[in-house]
């Protein structure tokens, strides 16, 4: 799939964007890898790692569209993983997590477009789902944007579809390394939002498989959700810190108790295969696309008009053990 191919990632210096690329060239062998970020110095660091011939990195914000222009001729595929992603930071600064998380979007699929870019994927996230904060309203918006863009392409071959998936494990920003940093630094409880929080988790490279799978499957216009399963809050403390005691400061400015990936208001488009989810389009294509067949041969049927995969109800609830294991 990759093999000879040019890839650009956007936000490719974070979490996910250094695994996506030790996996890539780990599997394929790219003619070119693009990272696209806009902090210089951790773009020097990475290049300590990440320095063989493919490699190429532009320092540029997704809200610049020229940038991205003149980034992405002679790309193939991109990977859309730039965001402001924190959410109390994006209930304070509002209109710079939309200038990013939109505006930015938008940017990529002009940009995409007018380079004639074969695939695109954005990630998105469970929060996108019946959103109650201005992150996920913004990932939300960004996800119709990245639909609808299938439409704009006319007589183009560039196809858009979006991944959405819940809370990686150890990525930047997440509660495993800033619960690991209160205990080494010598705390006597852990701080607690809901007790009977809960949040879907996958690992990261199971993530970026999914992404890699899915570049095969897509046929434009599709938001895949893998099946993946969840863990409770107090579960993930007790395999993080076997006996610690922990103090509930409350819920989070924009926080949920439980994680939505498939709306029940969506569940008469929500296809469902072996997996993983596809949330179709709303609105139509100038082209025809059965959905329940995907390009790889998968064939998906509807869900129940009564189904929501949430994080809460999720058949799947990880052990104390399993966490342990994932936490490693």
């Amino acid at each position: 799939m990759f093999n000879e191919k040019v890839i650009l990632i956007t936000g490719g210096t974070g979490s996910f964007g250094k695994k996506f690329i030790e996996m890539l060239l780990g599997k394929y062998s790219p003619k070119k890898i693009i990272v696209f970020s806009r902090d210089e110095l951790k773009q020097f660091e990475m290049q300590q790692t990440f320095n063989q011939a493919c490699m190429r990195y532009f320092i540029g914000d997704v809200r610049d569209e020229q940038r991205l222009i003149q980034a992405m001729k002679g790309v193939d595929y991109v990977v859309h993983a730039a965001a402001l992603k924190q959410v109390p930071a994006a209930e304070y600064n509002p209109m710079e997590c939309i200038k990013t998380n939109i505006n930015g979007a938008q940017n990529v699929i002009n940009a995409a477009i007018k380079c004639n870019v074969e695939k695109v994927i954005a990630l998105s996230t469970d929060k996108a789902a019946n959103p109650i904060n201005l992150y996920g309203a913004t990932k939300l918006a960004s996800d119709k944007l990245f639909v609808a863009a299938n439409n704009l392409v006319g007589d183009g071959k560039t196809r858009f579809a979006v991944v959405r998936y819940g809370n990686v494990v150890g990525s930047r920003g997440s509660v495993v390394p800033f619960f690991k940093k209160l205990i080494n630094e010598g705390v006597k409880k852990l701080p607690i939002t809901h007790p009977d929080m809960t949040r879907f988790w996958l690992k990261l490279e199971d993530g970026v498989n999914f992404v890699f799978k899915n570049f095969d499957r897509m046929q434009g216009g599709e938001i895949f959700i893998p099946k993946i399963p969840s863990m409770k809050i107090m579960d993930l403390v007790e395999a993080i810190a076997p006996g610690y005691d922990t103090e509930i400061i409350g819920i989070r400015p924009g926080e949920k108790l439980h994680e939505i990936m498939c709306p029940l208001d969506s569940s008469y488009i929500t296809l469902e295969f072996n997996d993983h989810y596809v949330i179709q389009p709303t609105i139509n294509f100038s082209y025809e696309v059965n959905y329940r067949r995907n390009l790889i041969g998968e064939e998906g049927f509807l869900v129940e008009e009564s189904f929501e995969y949430n994080s809460g109800t999720n058949p799947h609830f990880l052990t104390i053990q399993e966490l342990r294991e994932m936490n490693k």
